[in-house]
């Protein structure tokens, strides 16, 4: 046997392999649909971030008489 045919042997078998297995895929590969890309605490925290930083800023112009 030749390398070439070795390798082209392999492959098919390969294929052949996957073939029986084609559409049985477990549940952990599928992507859920209602995956979030960033995290409940990292929303949490940025939306923290955003409403604090308008209240001080709201309160700083109070206190200054309005002017900023």
């Amino acid at each position: 046997m030749t390398t070439s045919k070795r390798l082209s042997e392999r492959r098919v078998a390969k294929f052949e392999k996957n073939i029986t297995k084609r559409g049985s895929v477990p549940e952990t590969t599928v992507k859920k649909a209602n995956d979030y890309p960033v995290g409940p605490i990292v929303l949490g925290f940025f939306v923290f971030v955003v409403i604090g930083s308008s209240l001080f800023q709201l309160i700083r112009m109070a206190t200054s008489g309005g002017m900023a």
